[in-house]
This record gives structure tokens, sequence and C-alpha cells, in this order.
């Protein structure tokens, strides 16, 4: 399990290591057709900010040369805000005195039908808070299940589950998992997540093992900036983990996020440490060097500036027209939010400037059929 090699990375030693990164590092990186992870932490390092023109084309360069001029299209829907973690950060936390909305299948119908209405979307993603008893995997497996006559690709960004409780879901239509580890700090990830399931370190981290055993065919992983001060150290534990999933569950696709915190978002949680754009193109570029076939996603908490820019540097996938209280589109609008977004265009409006950067937006890029055609 990824737990045991996280142990022998040392944080203190990693961040040293990145700042202590001089102009030959980088030099020695761009230089290289495939980077390791020493490589990626020149590229990431405060070394590299010089070079920010020449990593966006190579990060150009390589995101052509494996996906195109396309950007994969997708959208959220929160079909419960019930949760039982205190996560501090987060508008969903169990002591949080707002209304606990479950959707109902009737519900959960009728938000489909309203995205169907926005735009052709294919790739949509269910997202819970995290409480088994009353939202479990009973739960998402019906939902995925309702999804089926609607949408060609589902994922799910829920709480952790058991191999078996991933391969049962994928009998009901689940094509893949994201899953935030948060913070790789391990210390400092208890304080963050002092109470509930989420609190167990090793529970969550070992989670993408347990996705891979499960024969998952897309996992997401990423970090929250704005936990910890050295998010270059935390983004560079997720290269480690990155590169050992790969290893080990080799016909994964896998896909990461830099979502930002936002100042004074869900419950007063003031972030320790703000990226700005030109650190979130860094690192995104450092990223697509490092890794040349990893899907780079930006959601809706992003800026429609940055995101808009970053299309054609490097991000593969973009959400649209983002709603993050249960039942958003339909049910429920304006109320119950786990975060407010910040790029409020139609998924219409984001295809027509996508269309004028000259990427194509594609709606749908993945069907379980495409899993069964016979060689000819």
């Amino acid at each position: 399990m990824f737990s045991e090699e996280l142990e022998k990375i040392n944080w203190e030693e990693t961040t040293k290591a990145i700042y202590s990164k001089t102009d030959a590092d980088v030099r020695r990186a761009l230089g290289k057709s495939r980077c390791d992870v020493d490589d990626f932490m020149a590229l990431l390092s405060p070394a590299a900010e010089p070079y920010l023109e020449t990593m966006a084309q190579l990060s150009r360069k390589y995101t052509l040369e494996r996906f195109g001029k396309t950007m994969s299209m997708f959208i959220p829907l929160y079909i419960t805000n019930s949760c039982t973690n205190s996560c501090v950060y987060c508008g969903f936390h169990i002591s949080n005195p707002m209304k606990r909305t479950i959707l109902t299948e009737e519900e959960i119908v009728n938000e489909y039908k309203a995205i169907k209405k926005l735009a052709p979307f294919e790739n949509l993603l269910l997202v819970t808070g995290e409480n088994p008893a009353k939202a479990g995997v009973p739960y998402i497996a019906r939902a995925l299940d309702l999804a089926k006559p609607y949408f060609s690709n589902l994922k799910i960004e829920v709480m952790p589950l058991d191999v078996e409780e991933y391969e049962e879901l994928t009998h009901h239509g689940l094509n893949g998992v994201i899953c935030f580890q948060e913070t790789y700090h391990k210390a400092n990830y208890n304080i963050y997540h002092p109470r509930g399931m989420k609190s167990k370190f090793d529970w969550r981290v070992n989670g993408f093992d347990r996705m891979g055993m499960a024969g998952v065919h897309s996992i997401g992983m990423g970090v929250l900036i704005g936990l910890e001060k050295d998010w270059r150290t935390d983004i560079t534990m997720m290269a480690y983990h990155l590169r050992y999933l790969q290893k080990r569950y080799w016909k994964t696709k896998y896909s990461v996020n830099f979502p930002r915190m936002r100042p004074s978002e869900n419950g007063g949680f003031q972030p320790n440490v703000i990226m700005n754009d030109k650190q979130l193109a860094q690192v995104t570029f450092a990223m697509r060097i490092f890794d040349h076939d990893v899907d780079i996603s930006y959601s809706t908490r992003e800026p429609a500036k940055i995101r808009d820019h970053m299309a054609t540097l490097g991000v593969t996938t973009m959400s649209a027209e983002s709603k993050t209280e249960p039942g958003g589109y339909y049910s429920y609008p304006q109320t119950l939010e786990q975060f407010h977004v910040s790029d409020e265009r139609t998924a219409k409006e984001i295809a027509a400037v996508l269309k004028s950067l000259g990427r194509e937006p594609v709606w749908k890029d993945w069907d379980e059929s495409f899993d069964h055609v016979k060689a000819v």
C-alpha cells in the first residue's frame, strides 16, 4: 500500500530538496524526454520561474501530441450534503447548522434531465458527503443505475470504499473515481480532519490502491491548495503517488487536479497559503512535462480567465456550469452549496470560447462498450 511507501519519503527533506534546486537542475529537466520525480521538483521549484515560457511551450507540445486539440467536458452533480466528517475547511462538515439533503430517486432523475438540457453532457460526476449509513454504497449504486439511460461515462467522488464495494459499483456502470487526498502531510492531515472516517489518513491514502485492485478504469487525484504552506511539497508527494500507482495498476487511466481554496469560503476557514495564477500555471506545465499522458483537470472553482488561458497549454478536462449544492440544477437551486464557483458561464458559453481558441469540446470520450470490442 502507498502508505508504506510514503513513510519512506521525508517531508522536510523533500521541501529542502525542492528549494535547493538550481538553474542547472531546471535546464537538465527541460532537456529530458522522460522526467523522474527529482526533475519534477526542479520544474516546480522557484528556480524554474524564469523558464515559464519554455515550460509553457513544452507543455503545449506534449498536450497536442497526446490529446490533440480537444477538451473533455464533464459536469458534477451533488446528490447529498449529508456528512459525518468534521473537515474544518468544508461547508458540509457535521457541525455546520445547515439543512441536510439526500435526493430521492425522483429528484435524482429530474437533475439528470435538467443537466441534459444544458448541453450534450455524457460525462457525469456524482458527488456526495461521507455518510455511509444514510447515503452509502446501495444509494450510490442506485444513482448510477438511474444515470445510465442519460450518460455514457459515470464517475463518483464519494467516501473511500473497500475493494469489493468499488468492484460492485463497476457492475452498476461506474467508470471512474475521483478522490482528493487533500494533503499528504500526515500530522497536519489530522488537524484538518479531526473526526469521522476521513480522519483516518491511511484508509484514505490507500483508497487509491483499492480502486486499482478493483479494476476501476479511471482514477482522479489531487491535493487541496491552501491547506499546506509548502504546497510544492504536497504536489511532489502526489507525483510520487502517481508514479507508484502507474507502475502497479498500469491499465488504469489517471487524472490530477490542483484545486485552490478561496478566502472566506466554507464557514470562514482561511487558506494557509494563496497560490497565484502564475504558480498554478507553473504547476500545470511541470505536471505535463513530468507526465505526458496524465489528464489535467480544472474545475469551475478556477476563474474563467485562467481556465481559458490554460486550455491550450496543458489542461485536458474541464467542468462547466457546475452547481455545488445538492439538486442545484432542478430541485434546490441556489442553496446549500459546498463552495461558490468562480467560472459562472454556461456550458454553451464555455464551449464557444474553447472553439474560438481552436479547441474542440468533447462531451463523450469513453463508453463501456469500448472495453468489449473484439479484435477483427
